[in-house]
């Protein structure tokens, strides 16, 4: 079933397209309802622009772009649209604004005017599904970088969306920061059926979705598999895009003239791919 459709979407900034600040040019995608999507891209190769996109943040100056057949152009059905769709942004400290974190998490339902008795089973229901519930009366300001996210994410999950976008969510936190709300994206898709779309700029995170989508200078460069799409070295080079570290090393190793059978995209599978390699000599 698809969920999101984009139809031949042309955004500039100014809306002039003559100036040269056309970010999106006659891009066409899909997603699925309960797909995990990573966007990924260089700086300006218009991830933002499109993730503001899915909840009618910004509207397209050409093409379409609809959400369970709703059009974000649509004033009437915007509202059903942002309640299907939440967004997630890169710096935390700019999506808390309560002190307590139960409080901030209340924030979405109560602005969507849900009765009192259900916020709060939605409240307790979000923290939990984070690992936040024993933090619930903490003083949001205290938390690290990492718990700050996902309390941000709570405050998405609390509005019960069907979607989450997150716009770089790791981008500010530490290893472990951005190891705990990687492990919390995985469980809302994989446990929750919550469709995920991810920006980021580590490969080592887009290499844990079900498909990535490479944007390059406001276009559609490939898409695919993590292992379809990694597994085309030179093409993401050309265009000054990375590859997992395990991805890299099988590519050196085939230039060397090893014969890798499958792809590595992380630290286990590229010991797996170095035994086999091993066993052969």
């Amino acid at each position: 079933m698809q969920f999101i459709d984009v139809d031949k979407v042309v955004f500039a900034y100014d809306n002039d397209e003559e100036t040269g600040n056309t970010v999106l040019k006659e891009i066409s995608l899909s997603i699925k309802k309960g797909e995990f999507v990573a966007l990924l891209g260089h700086n300006g190769s218009g991830k933002s622009t499109l993730a503001k996109m899915f909840n009618g943040i910004l509207l397209p100056d050409s093409g379409d772009v609809t959400v369970c057949g709703m059009n974000t152009k649509n004033d009437e059905t915007l509202l059903d649209i942002r309640r299907k769709v939440g967004l997630v942004l890169q710096n935390p400290d700019n999506q808390l604004v309560a002190s307590i974190v139960e409080e901030d998490v209340a924030f979405g339902p109560e602005n969507l005017g849900i009765d009192p008795v259900e916020i709060r089973k939605r409240v307790d229901s979000a923290l939990k599904a984070v690992d936040m519930y024993e933090y619930r009366d903490h003083a949001a300001y205290k938390l690290s970088g990492g718990q700050k996210q996902r309390v941000a994410i709570a405050g998405i999950i609390a509005m019960q969306p069907d979607c989450i976008v997150l716009d770089e969510p790791t981008a500010m936190l530490d290893p472990q920061g951005r190891q705990e709300v990687m492990d919390t994206i995985i469980k809302l898709n994989k446990e929750k059926k919550i469709t995920i779309i991810l920006i980021t700029h580590y490969m080592d995170e887009a290499a844990l979705a079900d498909r990535l989508l490479i944007l390059d200078n406001g276009t559609i460069l490939t898409q695919g598999s993590p292992k379809e799409v990694f597994s085309k070295i030179e093409l993401l080079k050309r265009h000054k895009l990375d590859v997992p570290q395990a991805a890299q090393l099988a590519y050196r190793l085939n230039s060397c003239g090893f014969k890798i059978d499958e792809l590595p995209l992380n630290a286990d599978d590229c010991v797996k791919m170095i035994l086999a390699q091993i066993e052969k000599v």
